[in-house]
């Protein structure tokens, strides 16, 4: 597969497919593995919100939000094992497209009312952001390109009643554009995943602007295997540009993320603290992603 225009592998394609189906299928051979470790951080950050604010029912806004995976990790209480195993498995692979929309439509209805949490996803893929929403992954979408675009006034409706955004590794296609004019209406709190090799400079100083204050939390976390030396070659000069030591992490062919937290009125010092608190996952979870998953089934 060619490098995109950061020295990554371009994974374009798996976006476009009406159904999740290619898009874990190939995610699943990299070990994909960030919505995972993303997944109690972001239970966290939703605990902390309506613990401060009293929202029964926070509404999440996932940037870069695909085929909805972070929704259904939360939604409906599985893993990406899981899903990896599930998408891949013989029998739904050998479901028609309508079949397995009802499959997993049948599956959120059993998962009904255990996490009271609204998700609105962001995209710019029509097809993923469709089926995350039919499939009811999602519960509202916003089809836009906000690096070019203002927001419509639909979706700036949507955006005003956003209390948490959420993103896993869509900073750095994405910039302080869309972060800024996604944050301007509610002044949500943030969550962001960030790979080293962006810089989240831009987006805390473009937030600092609406008065946020930003900050890193302790540690680092995989994204994904590389796909290929020539993929590694790149990202590992990228880094060693921009002065960040690749050493142990990006040399043991491992993609690594930052987390970063972005909250108004200079309150991200404390939330950050809590989520230093937080374990990112069991080593069990992490030795089986290390390994393209087995076929299985799930649900």
């Amino acid at each position: 597969m060619p490098l995109d225009s950061t020295g990554k592998i371009s994974f374009d394609h798996i976006y476009a497919e009406p159904d999740p189906r290619a898009f874990y299928g190939t995610l699943g051979r990299v070990g994909y593995l960030i919505p995972q470790l993303a997944k109690p951080y972001f239970s966290k950050l939703i605990e902390e919100y309506r613990a401060e604010r009293g929202v029964a029912e926070p509404t999440v806004l996932d940037v870069g939000c695909s085929y909805g995976v972070n929704a259904v990790l939360q939604r409906c209480d599985v893993t990406m094992d899981q899903l990896y195993d599930y998408y891949t498995g013989p029998d739904v692979l050998a479901l028609d497209h309508e079949a397995l929309l009802a499959a997993d439509r049948g599956w959120v209805r059993s998962h009904a009312g255990t996490e009271h949490i609204r998700f609105i996803g962001l995209d710019n893929s029509g097809p993923a952001l469709a089926y995350a929403q039919s499939a009811g992954f999602i519960d509202a979408a916003i089809h836009a390109d906000l690096e070019q675009d203002d927001p419509t006034p639909e979706q700036q409706d949507l955006l005003a009643g956003v209390d948490l955004v959420i993103s896993t590794g869509c900073v750095g296609y994405v910039t302080d554009k869309t972060i800024a004019r996604v944050a301007h209406g509610s002044r949500p709190w943030m969550a962001h995943f960030v790979l080293r090799m962006f810089s989240y400079d831009p987006v805390a100083a473009s937030l600092a602007e609406l008065g946020y204050q930003s900050v890193g939390v302790d540690g680092v976390f995989r994204q994904r295997r590389f796909a290929s030396a020539e993929e590694q070659t790149q990202i590992l000069e990228k880094l060693s540009s921009a002065g960040m030591d690749p050493e142990g992490l990006e040399t043991d062919g491992w993609l690594y993320a930052q987390l970063y937290i972005s909250r108004p009125a200079g309150a991200a010092t404390e939330l950050a603290t809590v989520m230093n608190a937080v374990s990112p996952g069991s080593a069990t979870s992490l030795a089986k992603l290390a390994d393209p998953p087995p076929i299985g089934e799930c649900h």
